[in-house]
């Protein structure tokens, strides 16, 4: 357990977007706790060291791998919290690692990056700027089955690195566009270079996009109810119903899942879900209304409901 007299000790991955994410929860856990110390230790992870070109986090043992070794320092005590853009966090943690807390949700939508040969962007059409038969680079299996099913002449071919680094490479020209999460490039004080950013109806983001997530070892009692008083309910009750949608489908970086939950002034809670082929030859997406205090159980409802009307080759 931490104790109040010593600093608390937040690991975090080393990208730009990654500190200023860390930074945020410093910045609203000494609003909670001012005579508190803070230390930022930073963690380089699985995920971090394979970005070659042409791989896929698939094929490598999933998205896990941004927060192997950040989890592995929290259950060591070398730190006392970790910060996570949640999307990266699988939905079974660790024994005796917690989701300590959550914050505000950014926009969870995504933003499309045109590169130097693309036409006009449309706002009737999203994707008409982008060439036909145009290389869009993405290490995204959903960004991938979404824009086929919409336009099939398009390629794609793997993507990854930091914000800055996939927009280099767009602008270079080695590919004609990107997809990026919109909420990262707003934290960078880069939201102006999105050329045009998709409505949920255009593209469905990934669970928990735009959600920044703490996690800290299940025994730290005093912690914990320090980041209750800075647990943001409204995006805690999105990425409960979120998470149990995917949990519910039980799908592998290999299959294209989305889902994205959104809150009513009157309690109520309206979740959409997708599940696809990663070629876009198979999407369904589904809409399910429910109570905010029933977050879990819709999204393990919808889930559920998803997983039971696609085809079996789709979780292979």
């Amino acid at each position: 357990m931490t104790t109040s007299a010593a600093p608390l000790r937040v690991g975090t991955r080393g990208s730009p977007l990654a500190l200023i994410q860390a930074r945020a929860f410093i910045a609203r856990a000494q609003e909670a706790a001012p005579a508190r110390g803070f230390t930022e230790t930073v963690i380089r992870t699985t995920g971090d060291a394979t970005q070659a070109a042409g791989t896929r986090l698939a094929d490598i043992g999933g998205k896990g791998l941004f927060a192997k070794e950040i989890h592995e320092a929290l259950l060591a005590g070398r730190i006392d919290a970790a910060v996570h853009s949640l999307k990266d966090l699988e939905t079974s943690l660790p024994p005796g690692i917690v989701l300590g807390c959550v914050l505000p949700r950014e926009d969870p939508r995504e933003a499309l990056i045109l590169g130097p040969g693309c036409g006009a962007s449309d706002p009737g059409d999203p994707y008409a700027a982008l060439p036909h038969g145009g290389l869009i680079g993405t290490a995204s299996v959903r960004r991938q089955a979404q824009l086929l099913r919409a336009r099939p002449d398009l390629r794609t071919a793997t993507l990854r690195g930091n914000v800055q680094t996939r927009m280099a490479r767009v602008a270079s020209g080695d590919f004609a566009a990107t997809l990026l999460a919109f909420a990262g490039l707003r934290r960078l004080g880069l939201g102006d270079r999105a050329s045009q950013v998709l409505e949920p109806e255009t593209m469905l983001p990934a669970v928990c996009q735009g959600i920044i997530g703490i996690t800290i070892r299940e025994s730290d009692a005093e912690l914990s109810a320090l980041l209750a008083h800075i647990d943001d309910a409204d995006a805690r009750a999105a990425a409960t119903a979120e998470r149990a949608l995917l949990a519910a489908l039980d799908g592998s970086c290999r299959t294209p899942i989305a889902g994205l939950a959104t809150l009513g002034p009157d309690g109520t809670l309206t979740l959409t879900g997708l599940v696809a082929r990663a070629d876009g030859t198979f999407l369904l997406q589904r809409v399910l209304h429910g109570a905010v205090a029933d977050a879990a159980r819709v999204g393990h409802e919808l889930g559920t409901s998803l997983r039971a009307d696609s085809p079996r080759d789709v979780f292979a």
